[in-house]
């Protein structure tokens, strides 16, 4: 350190913009989001007009209603990289059609499912035993025996438990 600097803080303490930054890049990671998608969405809820619930409610939301984190929560996958994968090769049905967008928005009242030419895949012959101790959250109805879920409701923030503090990562975004 040069002589005369005076340090703004002690050394290893974090500023404000590394706690907003740390928080951003670990929610954004959880959901495995590259930057542009990720602010994407944080600034579609920064901009929303409607009372509908506080922010880090409608980002959770959105979050959670992609299809490939419904995937991963149903249990098909164990990891939310691998049911992206399961979305992206085209094993995955929504309402009985077949799609390959991870991105896509479910919305209460779709069924997803297993394409039926993939169910003899190797990758879902040990599925059914797996999911049958597997408990899906509140907002997702399973059929462990069809291997299909129906989205009941959208999930409420107190369904999601996450370890970060969502407010700051408005605060990083409203810079």
């Amino acid at each position: 350190m040069q002589k005369g600097v005076v340090r703004k803080r002690p050394p290893g303490q974090i500023s404000e913009y590394g706690r907003q930054l740390a928080t951003k890049q670990e929610l954004r990671n959880e959901y495995l989001l590259r930057e542009r998608k990720f602010k994407q969405y944080v600034q579609g809820v920064l901009k929303e007009k409607n009372k509908e619930g506080d922010k880090a409610e409608l980002l959770l939301r959105k979050l959670e209603m992609r299809l490939d984190n419904a995937v991963f929560r149903m249990g098909f996958s164990p990891t939310r990289a691998g049911a992206r994968q399961l979305v992206s090769h085209g094993h995955i049905f929504v309402n009985g059609g077949r799609t390959d967008v991870p991105s896509l928005e479910i919305k209460p009242g779709d069924v997803i499912s297993i394409k039926p030419t993939s169910a003899k895949n190797v990758f879902f012959k040990n599925l059914p035993l797996n999911i049958k101790s597997y408990t899906a959250p509140s907002w997702i109805l399973l059929d462990k025996e069809k291997l299909e879920g129906t989205i009941k409701t959208v999930p409420g923030a107190s369904e999601v438990i996450l370890q970060v503090d969502l407010p700051l990562v408005f605060e990083f975004y409203s810079r």
